[in-house]
């Protein structure tokens, strides 16, 4: 007679690798090494942390994260262990309380993150990081944010035992170019030294001083002047360090905050934009631990000015004479004029200027524009560079990967159609998102060589000056779309902001010219929306077979192989 083994609860995690972890009276399965905080956050276990952060090194200073942990009970000489009957060893609680952020978990193990021992813990924590910090919650940019000003309301005790006169410090210390310090608000938390310490590889920031007359201060004869600064800001649990850029303009409560992806380069950091009526305050990293971790450099966060200038195009503009000025039209009269003045064009003398910043939806509608009207000459602007080893990649271009899989085997050289330009070859140029007369060498005088010049653009420029139509686009926050990074990962950009004046969705804009030259394709007729267009290029390009606009998600998807990394990540990665 045959018996089957069963195969306890506990025996399973084993023979995954894994370890039984007893939170708040329930068990859960980790992966060896998982830190305590970590495991307890991932169950929804929350463990309150101020100097913990899981991309930096353990400091362990701040003592908030204190837990209950309790392991099996030492056993006498000879004793047997005693299990339950899912397998587990009864737990031993210890009298005091450990930090959960340096501590790792193992085999058997309770934590409990509620309960007298921890709850008293925090409240004595808070008591002493209180004592001397200032109560200006009403005037710090930190409010609707700050780890201190939430704690205080969820664990504190609403009452202060101190009398004594508040220890002063510094105000409104000027670090570098792009913050600014406050060391009373700052509890010592060293996240800022060890961000600029390990992640940067600048060590700038330390302490000075003993004590409660310790606080966070730059070396001497150095500043805070590294093109990630801003990182400090984010990580700063409270007010103490603040961005000169954002400092005193909102409250966070009053801003919506969307996710989407940087485009000042190919690597597609994943950031939130923040914004309120019609405006944007500011652009904050958003995490992607396969693309940008936590971080943006400060030169892309900062390049947000130019949505809401007084450059802006607002209404589409047309020349309807020879050296005749501009004068603005609507929309339907200016897209109707476009599409017969395109007609004219004879095709083998009309090229396309594309540019790599577009969307994947949009170049493919630039490549229908290009077969509907029989054009054979579609180049981009390249802007290769230098990466920064770090996050800012060598192609200062965010879509080159898409363009090239969108446009690649219609592309032709940019050189070839300049020359053909200023040869007199090219008499006709559509000029969609570039400024020629900056990124193509063109002068004034070469475009005017031609019959007929047409710009899709946001901001007026050089070209916008110079063309025939001019039809006002929008910036990534104003649309929807998605774009391929140097990694070949496919990412979304959302809409943030509704289009500034009467400027259009870029999209839109060329589906109706295609529409209007003649295209009798029902799909381009029916789409309501950039995302629609997903779908449709899902059943064209190999790569993106099966994707839909959901399946995307906020944190994208690896589609193509580029062998290309990201200098950042690789070592993240590779620190593990």
């Amino acid at each position: 007679m045959s018996t089957t083994s069963t195969i306890l609860p506990k025996d399973e995690a084993a023979a995954q690798g894994e370890l039984n972890v007893q939170i708040n009276g329930t068990w859960h399965r980790f992966a060896p090494g998982t830190r305590i905080a970590d495991a307890c956050n991932t169950v929804g276990a929350h463990v309150p942390c101020f100097c913990y952060h899981p991309k930096l090194a353990i400091a362990g200073s701040c003592r908030m994260c204190l837990v209950e942990q309790g392991m099996p009970p030492r056993l006498a000489p000879g004793q047997e262990p005693s299990y339950d009957a899912q397998g587990y060893q009864p737990l031993q609680w210890m009298p005091r309380a450990i930090i959960a952020c340096a501590n790792t978990v193992s085999e058997n193990m309770g934590i409990r993150t509620t309960g007298n021992i921890t709850a008293e813990a925090r409240r004595g924590v808070l008591e002493f990081l209180l004592s001397n910090h200032p109560l200006d919650c009403p005037i710090c940019d930190q409010a609707g944010e700050c780890k201190l000003q939430e704690y205080s309301s969820d664990y504190g005790s609403g009452t202060s035992r101190f009398q004594e006169e508040k220890t002063k410090k510094g105000k409104n210390i000027d670090l570098g170019p792009r913050v600014n310090l406050d060391q009373e608000r700052c509890v010592l938390c060293h996240r800022c030294v060890r961000f600029m310490r390990d992640i940067v590889g600048e060590e700038v920031l330390g302490a000075v001083g003993r004590g409660s007359n310790c606080a966070i201060s730059c070396y001497p004869g150095l500043k805070l002047d590294s093109n990630y600064s801003l990182n400090t800001v984010d990580l700063c649990p409270v007010g103490a360090l603040t961005s000169k850029d954002f400092r005193f303009k909102m409250r966070v409560w009053f801003l919506k905050s969307t996710p989407s992806i940087d485009v000042n380069c190919g690597t597609g950091s994943n950031i939130s934009i923040w914004s309120r009526e019609q405006e944007i305050y500011r652009l904050t990293p958003r995490q992607n631990d396969q693309v940008n971790s936590c971080w943006m450099p400060d030169s892309h966060r900062l390049n947000y000015k130019y949505i809401n200038a007084e450059e802006r195009i607002l209404n589409p503009t047309v020349r309807t004479d020879i050296g005749a000025p501009q004068r603005e039209s609507t929309w339907d009269a200016c897209l109707k004029l476009s599409a017969e003045q395109l007609q004219k064009c004879e095709a083998s003398k009309t090229a396309i200027i594309v540019s790599a910043r577009m969307t994947n939806e949009e170049l493919y509608l630039v490549r229908a524009l290009a077969k509907q009207l029989g054009i054979k000459e579609i180049a981009s602007v390249s802007r290769k560079g230098k990466s920064d080893g770090m996050l800012i990649s060598a192609d200062g271009n965010p879509n080159t990967t898409g363009e090239q899989m969108i446009i690649a085997e219609k592309a032709t050289a940019l050189e070839g159609i300049c020359s053909g330009i200023k040869s007199g070859r090219i008499t006709a140029l559509l000029a969609l998102g570039e400024d020629i007369t900056a990124e193509a060498g063109l002068s004034a005088d070469n475009i005017k060589n031609l019959d007929y010049l047409l710009t899709l653009a946001h901001s007026k420029n050089g070209t916008t000056e110079l063309a025939d139509v001019t039809l006002p686009g929008v910036t990534f926050a104003e649309k929807y779309g998605t774009m391929i990074n140097v990694t070949g990962r496919i990412q979304r950009l959302n809409q943030a902001i509704e289009p500034i004046g009467n400027s259009r969705d870029d999209w839109s804009i060329l589906r109706d010219l295609i529409i209007l030259l003649g295209s009798e394709d029902e799909k381009l007729a029916a789409l309501k929306s950039a995302r629609d267009l997903v779908t449709i290029m899902a059943d064209e390009f190999a790569a993106m077979a099966g994707l839909t606009w959901g399946s995307i998600g906020n944190d994208g998807k690896a589609i193509i192989s580029t062998g290309v990394t990201i200098p950042l990540i690789e070592r993240e990665q590779a620190s593990k």
